[in-house]
Order: structure tokens, then sequence, then C-alpha cells
């Protein structure tokens, strides 16, 4: 192979890790999404297909990480490609996780719908899975376009769900203190919570890569990387 030719052959399967890492944000953008539909409709079939679904994301996650140790291994990359590919790898167990937390809810939700329950969800849990998705929306526009100041904006957005989930454990606490009918239901609404604020937190994480992508600066542990 020509100097050429493996020069094309390395962005090829650059190009395709890239595509493979889009994909699978899209699968577990799209899980998510339908896990927090299906808990605020109690749509028994959405909640069962996000059950489902969980496996073809695992599988997306191994295909990006093989491409990319092969990337590391064979090709040598160096600078920014060199950060596409470390992050690549970040990225692609973040995401897996956020399909975790996605079926972790569902499956909240069909232990809701199998018991009759009078807790229904809350204004507080719908606001705070709406700011959760965007964030996670967020990092990895931000993570696609290697911009640095919507991953800062993103980090910042992470206390405003922490305390909404602090909010909703008090409202539920006392929802469970003044009516034992509501603990089973109380608890299933404060692991869609814990769920949603572990979301969170994995967008802050896509966030902080798409600084060091862009910038190659660490933010992490609370490094300004200034």
């Amino acid at each position: 192979m020509t100097g050429t030719e493996g020069f094309r052959h390395f962005h090829d399967q650059l190009s395709h890790l890239k595509q493979r890492l889009l994909d699978m944000s899209e699968q577990a953008k799209a899980l998510l999404d339908q896990s927090v539909d299906a808990m605020l409709t109690r749509d028994l079939s959405k909640a069962e297909a996000v059950v489902a679904g969980d496996a073809a994301l695992d599988a997306l996650e191994l295909e990006v990480e093989e491409a990319a140790i092969a990337l590391l291994a064979l090709q040598q990359p160096m600078a920014r490609d060199l950060r596409f590919i470390i992050t690549a790898i970040k990225v692609s167990s973040d995401l897996e996780r956020v399909g975790d937390h996605a079926v972790n809810i569902a499956q909240s939700t069909l232990r809701l719908l199998a018991t009759p329950s009078i807790v229904t969800p809350m204004p507080e849990i719908t606001e705070m899975s709406r700011r959760a998705r965007r964030m996670l929306s967020d990092a990895l526009l931000a993570l696609v376009r290697s911009d640095g100041a919507l991953g800062r904006a993103v980090c910042r957005a992470d206390d405003e769900v922490d305390a909404m989930h602090n909010s909703i454990f008090r409202i539920l606490l006392t929802h469970m203190m003044g009516d034992a009918r509501t603990i089973n239901g109380s608890l299933e609404l404060l692991l869609v919570s814990r769920n949603l604020e572990r979301v969170a937190d994995l967008a802050t994480n896509i966030g902080e890569d798409a600084v060091y992508l862009a910038e190659g600066k660490q933010i992490r542990h609370g490094n300004s990387g200034e």
C-alpha cells in the first residue's frame, strides 16, 4: 500500500468510526426518549420496546470500541485524530450507559403498570426529563461540531438537574410519609428521577469530552482547562 493509499485508507476508517458513533448517539437518544414517553403515557409496548432495543446499542458500543482500538494499534494517529479516537471510546461507553438508564426507566414503568398505584408522574419529573434529554442532545451536538463553548454550557446545566432530583426526593418522601399506599409508586418514580440524574451526569461527561476534542483541554474534576 502506497503512502497515499494508506492515508486514504486511514481516513476511510476514521469516517466509518465517526458514522458508527453518530449511529450510536441516535440510538441512545431514541431509547431515552422512548423510555420517558412510555413512563409519562404509561405505554406498555413502548416500555417493552426499550428493554428489547438495548442489545443493539450494546453491539454498537463493541463495534465502535473495536474500530477505535484498530485505528490506534495500526495507524498511529496524531494530534486531533488521536483525540477523536480516544474520545470515541469514552463516549461510546457513556452512550451505552445512557441506554442502560433508559432500560431502568422502562422497567420502572413496567412495574408501575403491573401494580395499581395512586401515584402518577409529577410535573417536576416531566421537566427534569426534558432538561436531561436536552443536555444529552446538546452534548452530542457539541461533540459533532467540536464546540467547546456548548460543551461547557452542558456541564453548567448539570447543577440544575441535580437540584431537581433533590426536590423530587423531598416531595416523594413527603407523599410516602403521609400515605403508605403511595410508597411503591413513589419509590419507582424516585428511581426514574435517579436514572434521569445519571443521564445528566453522562451528558456532562460527553460535554467535557467535546471540550477536550475542540480545545485539547481536560475540564474534569473541577479543572477549568484555562
